[in-house]
């Protein structure tokens, strides 16, 4: 080896120091021409996307509203609009700076003050008109005034909303009771004072993480509560004066209905009167297990076919008059006839939200016609999004507005895609061929639109039909070029008496839709069913099909990274192992066989499919007492579980007997989980978590991940929003496991 020469080796620390110093400037050199040139291919993009960049501040506005939702608490919300404040000043001093990257700049200062914009009018409005439930449920015998009345008949009552004072503190509040059909009586209508001993509830939180939020709903709708009327109502004052609208919508449905008896009579009714009351409940389960249940409620299908029906109509039989032809623009008349017409079947059908909003977009279409612009584009759908989201913003996190402008979109995008824009182009061909290129279209639509629509399903029901786009390629043109044209053809002949062919028609197409819907709910396989699909999941589906949707060209592609990896997330979903309701009265089991163990079988099915639809699983249950798992007395069933390689025991309190304190502390420290309806005492204290009534009434629901040692709660999803109100004792649950503590003691045995 050849000896280093001192000199050289004193050097060498030096030379070091100074490639070091030229490696850092190289890699700073490097990074920040990496990041000027990323910047200036955003600016490249942002510039020659032209109008495309316009539909993303609808996507902003409604990002900021779903923030609200998200976030917990006051400084949450508070913090999110101060950064985008921050954002928007920081870009607009940028720009008056140096003016690069102006495009740029100028997004993200659009879309920072949209996002804003959002977080604040959802914030506005739930502070404006959020209304705060009773305080506990009560028996009581009150004095209302009938607001609205809803027959029921498919379920034998009739629905109240009246306006009472709550007892006990006299707050004008509006609450919601359900009237047997049998206690019906003629004077009970709108503006009605009526006498009556009810027994309210509080609106219902979800009963399990991911379970549907009644209470929700229920503050953004002005309902204080929610129960059933017991015993006779006594009428105090009848109506002054009967809405002439609500008098010709019943009027409409009772004639419809006695024209066509049975369930086309119903889904007739539904169709020209909005009543969907009469459905029988076991067409409703076929049409929502067929992908059909959108044509039963009055939305954009139903508007979109009326209005544009008027608009030709209107066109072409004024076309037929020269003088006027010559003299007045007849697509600003016709645009106005539609506009009319669908204003009015939106207040006949009873100006329901979804049917608002549905009006509000073909309103729009029709302005677009008038004035000689495209009618369906990107940027008309969003600015009918921005104006119901303004008005509306609790909207958003619902099912409703997220399939319908989720079907809207889908269907925009792909009619403007460039590739189908050539299959659709106008060519000399035979007449056969014309209906084949047609047909097929129709089916690519379809199928677009149940993929656009499967992630939301999935969300909120947890369940989606997989010959859903099959189903509607026959059930949307059936409905919108025989059954309702028949149905407003019958209802004109009717003046005259000659009605009799056209309801002939409309039964029979009525028919074929019912039967079409039952025999595809009844295919194996028709209903797809996962458990309850996390936020994460959800926004990377959404945000994949809002690029996918709202750029061209290839850039566009770029959407299915996250959609792809929101699906292999779902691939890898599985069930809570053990879920508990909110009160602690239901508790299901997953992973033992194909059927859901539960403790106890309501007397009603709603704790049963809250249950079934959290798990992703369907068919019939089975009781603790049957499995051979599970040893059960009349006060607890002891479980025994293998998950995550150990064994879980539990203990699970179903009856309402005092039991003695020793022999339930000496129970609980021989399980690792207890689950009781009741509040246990403190002696109580299994090794790893105590799911008691005083902590469910903290946390609400909740499911347990044995094998990744985690809990889940509703409270986590709730924070400070007006909507949630825990009860005054603090408890804070468990989030995780811990490994060690959840070990369980040697030779310990859970027995009840």
């Amino acid at each position: 080896m050849v000896a280093v020469p001192p000199a050289f080796r004193a050097n060498v620390p030096q030379a070091s120091d100074a490639l070091s110093s030229a490696a850092l400037q190289h890699w700073h050199w490097r990074t920040r021409a990496n990041l000027s040139s990323g910047l200036k291919a955003a600016e490249h993009f942002l510039e020659t996307a032209g109008f495309d960049r316009a539909p993303w501040l609808a996507v902003g506005f409604a990002f900021g509203i779903a923030a609200w939702f998200v976030l917990v608490n006051l400084w949450q919300w508070l913090a999110m609009m101060a950064f985008c404040l921050a954002v928007l000043l920081g870009a607009m001093a940028g720009m008056r700076s140096d003016g690069r990257f102006p495009y740029l700049r100028q997004s993200l200062a659009a879309l920072a003050l949209m996002i804003a914009a959002g977080c604040g009018v959802v914030w506005a409005k739930s502070a404006a008109i959020g209304t705060p439930a009773i305080a506990h449920p009560i028996v009581e015998v009150i004095s209302g005034t009938v607001m609205k009345r809803e027959e029921q008949p498919s379920l034998a009552r009739i629905r109240l909303t009246l306006a009472i004072r709550e007892p006990g503190t006299e707050r004008a509040i509006r609450v919601r009771v359900n009237l047997p059909s049998d206690k019906d009586q003629p004077g009970i209508a709108e503006g009605a004072a009526l006498r009556l001993r009810v027994r309210l509830m509080p609106p219902a939180p979800p009963m399990l993480p991911g379970g549907y939020d009644f209470a929700r709903t229920a503050w953004f709708s002005g309902l204080a509560a929610t129960g059933t009327v017991l015993g006779k109502v006594t009428v105090l004052q009848t109506q002054q004066k009967q809405s002439w609208l609500r008098g010709l919508q019943r009027s409409l449905s009772s004639h419809v209905r006695s024209k066509l008896d049975g369930s086309p009579g119903t889904i007739a009714a539904a169709f020209a009167s909005g009543d969907r009351g009469a459905i029988d409940p076991a067409d409703d389960t076929a049409m929502r297990d067929a992908g059909l249940t959108h044509l039963l409620s009055i939305s954009g299908l139903h508007v979109s076919a009326l209005v544009a029906a008027v608009y030709v109509l209107a066109i072409r039989l004024l076309a037929l008059w020269p003088w006027l032809a010559l003299r007045v623009r007849l697509p600003l008349v016709a645009a106005g006839a539609g506009a009319l017409a669908g204003i009015g079947y939106t207040l006949l059908t009873g100006s329901e939200v979804p049917t608002i909003r549905s009006c509000i977009g073909a309103v729009l279409v029709l302005a677009a016609l008038a004035i000689g612009r495209e009618p369906l584009s990107l940027r008309m759908v969003a600015v009918a999004a921005f104006f119901v989201l303004l008005f509306w913003p609790e909207a958003l996190i619902g099912p409703s507005f997220q399939m319908s402008f989720a079907a809207v979109i889908a269907i925009v995008a792909l009619h403007g895609a460039a590739p189908i824009r050539a299959f659709l182009a106008p060519r000399e061909q035979a007449w056969w061929a014309r209906g084949a290129r047609q047909m097929a279209m129709l089916l690519l639509t379809g199928v677009v639109i149940e993929l656009a629509l499967m992630p939301i399903g999935l969300f909120h029901f947890h369940r989606a039909g997989v010959y859903g786009a099959l189903a509607n390629v026959i059930a949307i043109p059936l409905t919108t070029f025989v059954s309702m044209p028949a149905i407003a053809l019958a209802l004109l002949l009717d003046s005259a008496g000659l009605g009799a062919p056209a309801w002939w028609l409309a039964g029979k197409s009525l028919e074929a839709l019912l039967a079409l819907a039952h025999w595809t709910a009844a295919r194996p396989g028709a209903v797809t069913l996962l458990p309850s699909m996390g936020q994460g999941s959800f926004a990377l589906f959404i945000a994949g099909g809002l690029w996918l949707a709202l750029w061209r060209g290839r850039m566009r592609l770029a959407g299915l990274v996250p959609a792809l990896l929101g699906l292999t997330m779902l691939a890898f979903l599985r069930p809570p192992d053990v879920l508990v309701s909110s009160d602690g009265r239901h508790v299901g089991i997953t992973g033992e066989g194909g059927s859901l163990l539960v403790l106890r079988e309501g007397k009603s099915e709603f704790a049963k499919e809250n249950l079934q639809e959290i798990a992703g699983m369907g068919g019939d249950v089975r009781l603790l007492d049957d499995w051979p798992g599970a040893r059960c007395n009349r006060d607890f069933c002891a479980v025994e579980l293998n998950r995550g390689g150990r064994d879980w025991r539990l203990l699970i309190a179903r009856g309402k007997d005092l039991v003695d304190i020793r022999s339930l502390a000496s129970a609980c420290r021989e399980v690792d989980i207890v689950i009781a309806d009741r509040r246990l005492p403190y002696a109580c204290k299994p090794t790893t978590l105590k799911a008691d009534r005083a902590t469910l009434s903290q946390t609400g629901g909740l499911t347990l991940d044995l094998t990744n040692r985690e809990v889940e709660t509703v409270v986590q999803h709730q924070g400070a929003h007006g909507w949630w109100r825990p009860a005054k004792q603090r408890i804070y649950p468990v989030r995780k496991f811990d490994s060690q503590q959840g070990a369980p003691p040697p030779g310990a045995a859970a027995a009840p």
